[in-house]
């Protein structure tokens, strides 16, 4: 290899994301960040809520574009969560590309490491398959919970991807239910509730479950919604197919 490729690869791999395939940071490991893997979002997951309003970087580096800023609450007022996906040190000062809640769903950005309180950890994934009406959260990747689900309408589809349980929230055993979970994930009704959040909730319609009958949210029937709580914890990461 030539001095100049050497260069080039170098280059793109100090600025290139952490790999699908790339080693997790262990749970409980100590230590300060490195340029590592936080996340793989099925077995091991960190996210923290955060420490201070900083500016949300397109890259880690203050000169990089903002994207975003980060904020302290949720819609319905509890404490935001964000998911750690990778760390990077650069200069000797260590940042976190995040998920940011919000529309466009999907999106990413990087803050330095001290913008974020305590990184805590979950074993749990939820996956959501819109086509089988099927939702199974899984822990240390074996399935501890299956139930049918209810989706989006044709005309208001719940968004497919990557998300996360944002919050957790007592409902009053009607329209939604016992128990309703908050996610990441905003629907395409922006004059819904709460500006369109993707809710996970129970429902005083079961017949309608397995179906397509919401606006975007996801519809459990209430018996299963009473098991799911007990098991899927704040900061699980959400696979919706």
């Amino acid at each position: 290899m030539s001095r100049s490729s050497a260069l080039v690869a170098v280059v793109v791999a100090l600025v290139a994301p952490a790999t699908a395939t790339a080693a997790v940071r262990a749970p409980g490991a100590a230590g300060p960040l490195g340029d590592e893997r936080l996340s793989n979002e099925t077995t091991v997951t960190r996210w923290a809520h955060p420490a201070a309003r900083a500016t949300v970087r397109s890259a880690p580096r203050a000169s990089a574009a903002a994207v975003d800023h980060l904020r302290f609450w949720t819609e319905h007022e509890s404490p935001e969560v964000y998911l750690a996906l990778e760390s990077r040190r650069v200069d000797g000062r260590p940042w976190v590309r995040i998920r940011l809640p919000g529309r466009p769903n999907g999106r990413t950005g990087w803050v330095p490491a001290s913008a974020l309180g305590r990184l805590n950890v979950v074993r749990t994934q939820l996956v959501v398959n819109r086509r089988t009406l099927r939702a199974t959260l899984y822990q240390d990747g074996w399935a501890i919970w299956r139930a049918p689900v209810g989706v989006g309408a044709p005309a208001t589809p719940t968004p497919a991807g990557r998300f996360w349980v944002r919050e957790r929230l007592r409902g009053n055993g009607g329209v939604y239910g016992p128990w309703a979970f908050g996610t990441s994930g905003y629907s395409s009704m922006r004059d819904w509730w709460f500006g369109g959040v993707v809710g996970i909730h129970g429902t005083n319609e079961p017949g309608l479950i397995p179906g397509r009958p919401s606006h975007g949210c996801i519809r459990v029937r209430n018996a299963d919604l009473v098991r799911l709580v007990k098991r899927m914890p704040i900061g699980t990461p959400i696979r919706i197919r």
